[in-house]
């Protein structure tokens, strides 16, 4: 009893049932965050949207020509890897430096510090909802099949969600610790990009594709881009991400409970 009771008072448990109440200032930071980014712009958010739009159709219709896939298969497929990039990326690269750039309010300010790695998450969902777009007119242009796989969306994009979110607890922590961090990540993603199905499907790549499997964005990219193509993810694609989300929540709790009193120090 005494274990349980202990349990429940750690502080990662304690922050983070502080952190659920809070959902109305995370989600007004998120879109106050994303609102004051595209001030004074005419078009907005929407930036965002037409440079992805660009970028999708000039280097697909490129690429599929160097890669010689018709444009019919290799546009949609390089859109939903671009979109699903830009948002694992924009997470990752962000992560590093959540506590930091709140700084004065963390010192001033007595809210929940499991606050912020979900503020900068949903900051980016929002981002990605207005990319999604782009994928549908590509889609109704290029005749992407609909299929019953395609409702496996919703909760693909869920599971994604959840992984980038204990990512994002343990990176931001350690961020906060190791300010070289942010330099390190910035000098991986451009790799990962390239070693991860952005441009292409793993089966593109038939003498590589046991090697791209060891990446683990790889598995997050194509259990989303599957439905969006109308297929289902491969089974091992849904394992892997169902145990990475067990094992990197565990990490993320047992992290986040142990340095929790240090972050306002370090930063």
């Amino acid at each position: 009893m005494s274990a349980s009771k202990g349990w429940r008072q750690s502080p990662a448990i304690l922050d983070f049932t502080a952190g659920l109440k809070c959902w109305p200032i995370i989600s007004f930071m998120a879109l106050s965050d994303v609102r004051a980014r595209y001030k004074r712009s005419v078009l907005g958010p929407l930036w965002l949207t037409l440079g992805t739009a660009i970028g999708s159709m000039g280097l697909g219709l490129l690429w599929s020509e160097l890669m010689n896939v018709p444009a019919a298969q290799f546009v949609p497929t390089l859109t939903g890897g671009l979109i699903l990039w830009q948002f694992i990326a924009g997470v990752l690269s962000e992560s590093t430096t959540v506590y930091v750039r709140q700084a004065s309010i963390i010192r001033n300010l007595s809210l929940p510090l499991s606050i912020y790695p979900p503020q900068l998450l949903l900051r980016h969902v929002v981002n990605l909802l207005h990319n999604l777009p782009i994928f549908l007119i590509v889609a109704l242009v290029y005749g992407v099949p609909v299929s019953w796989a395609s409702l496996l969306l919703l909760p693909a994009l869920a599971l994604l969600i959840a992984n980038l979110y204990w990512i994002c607890v343990v990176i931001s922590v350690l961020g906060a610790r190791f300010r070289d961090l942010e330099h390190i990540v910035g000098a991986v993603l451009p790799l990962l990009m390239f070693i991860s199905p952005v441009f292409y499907r793993p089966n593109y790549l038939p003498f590589s594709e046991r090697i791209l499997w060891f990446n683990p964005l790889s598995h997050g990219i194509e259990l989303v881009r599957s439905p969006m193509l109308g297929h289902a993810p491969p089974l091992f694609v849904i394992w892997v991400n169902l145990a990475l989300l067990l094992g990197g929540s565990l990490l993320a709790f047992w992290l986040f409970n142990k340095k929790r009193d240090r972050i306002a120090f370090w930063i």
